[in-house]
């Protein structure tokens, strides 16, 4: 079964994040999942991609820097939340002094996560 277009989104807004060349993109595809193209990806494919791109050293700027999946964690709860750009990034610069998630260290991105995860139980809870 193919991928839906969120997946194939995330995977090009990695690539590009990452700075990949076309044909860098395509032997690093091919080596970790078997395909040249990510339209020929299965579930399974793109686990396997995904996994390589949050373990990857070239995605941040250095061992202490927010991970590629505490910064996709922290997106997906700020759209669980239903909270637009901008009331993220006022509460983290209230509360982490930070406008935007690349700017928090590992340790502080598990605190942002950690706080999310409790507003949403709150909230969660509420309704």
């Amino acid at each position: 079964m193919a991928l839906d277009r969120k997946k194939l989104a995330v995977i090009h807004i990695v690539k590009k994040e990452l700075g990949l060349t076309d044909d860098e993109y395509r032997d690093l595809l091919e080596r970790e999942t078997g395909v040249r193209s990510a339209r020929d990806l299965d579930e399974e494919g793109f686990r396997r991609l995904m996994r390589f791109f949050t373990r990857s050293r070239h995605y941040r700027d250095s061992p202490d820097a927010i991970t590629l999946r505490q910064k996709l964690y922290i997106r997906h709860l700020v759209d669980e939340l239903g909270w637009d750009s901008r009331h993220f990034s006022n509460f983290l610069n209230k509360y982490f002094h930070k406008r935007r998630p690349e700017q928090l260290s590992k340790k502080e991105a598990s605190k942002v996560i950690i706080a999310l995860k409790k507003i949403l139980a709150r909230d969660h809870g509420q309704g």
